[in-house]
């Protein structure tokens, strides 16, 4: 039965991959909700489960790919890949409503822009501080600053290596849970009241997430509206990040 079992999930590796990634965030959901009482979004608590399992993974099996390394698992190499991962990029993208997102007026482009590019900055320096002084490991990493999403789009365009662009979504993920724990707590300082204020916010926190979670925690009535513009950051990072934020960090490193 066991052996008629694998065979199964082997030969419908994406459909297995699919079920476990559901169980993955079924298990983070009640995480968040029991132990965190929503301050941790569920999604932040799966992508560190996904990242403790891929380790695992590489080392019962010696390989490159974590779970995908294991013959029952992968699907989740397809699952993980760049064609669904683009996918998805452009459903979250078809997700916003450009009537909407014009109400934030030009205070929401800006800190958009500056939601990018201040982050991009500071995760691409600090990257340099810890040794990694080229271009590709600083913008990969830089990108990863902007969003978990930003950072391996970014690294796989450039060349970056496998090790670094797992180094962005760790950064990613950690400004993610920042925000989230961070956003309620400073709320009243920020005056995080009107829906217009939680565009701007999401604009210059740029993890949707995070910006979601925070927001929750705050006042869900502002949730659409920070994560309004929160969304655009994955589109504007991945266009920005191989590209002008590229040349420009190998103009000032030259390499």
């Amino acid at each position: 039965m066991l052996h008629m079992l694998d065979k199964v999930l082997i030969q419908n590796g994406l459909v297995a991959s699919f079920a476990l990634v559901g169980l993955i965030m079924w298990v983070s959901s009640l995480i968040s909700r029991k132990l965190t009482f929503g301050r941790v979004h569920g999604s932040a608590i799966a992508i560190v489960i996904g990242l403790v399992l891929a380790y695992f993974g590489g080392v019962l099996t010696g390989g490159q790919k974590g779970l995908a390394d294991l013959p029952l698992f992968t699907g989740i190499g397809l699952m993980g890949g760049a064609m669904l991962r683009d996918f998805a990029i452009v459903a979250t993208a078809f997700e916003v409503q450009a009537t909407e997102a014009r109400k934030a007026g030009l205070i929401g482009v800006l800190s958009l822009l500056l939601g990018t590019v201040l982050p991009f900055i500071v995760g691409a320096s600090i990257a340099h501080a810890f040794g990694y002084t080229d271009a590709v490991s600083m913008t990969t990493i830089g990108a990863g600053a902007v969003t978990y999403i930003v950072g391996p789009v970014t690294g796989a365009a450039i060349g970056a290596s496998s090790d670094v662009i797992a180094l962005s979504i760790a950064t990613g993920l950690i400004k993610a849970i920042i925000v989230m724990i961070g956003t309620p707590l400073a709320a009243g300082f920020m005056g995080l009241k009107t829906p217009r204020s939680a565009m701007i916010f999401g604009g210059l926190a740029g993890t949707v997430s995070g910006v979601s979670a925070g927001l929750a925690a705050t006042d869900r009535r502002l949730v659409p509206y920070g994560a309004l513009i929160a969304t655009f950051h994955t589109g504007v990072g991945c266009l920005l990040g191989p590209s002008l934020l590229f040349f420009a960090t190998k103009a000032l490193v030259g390499a």
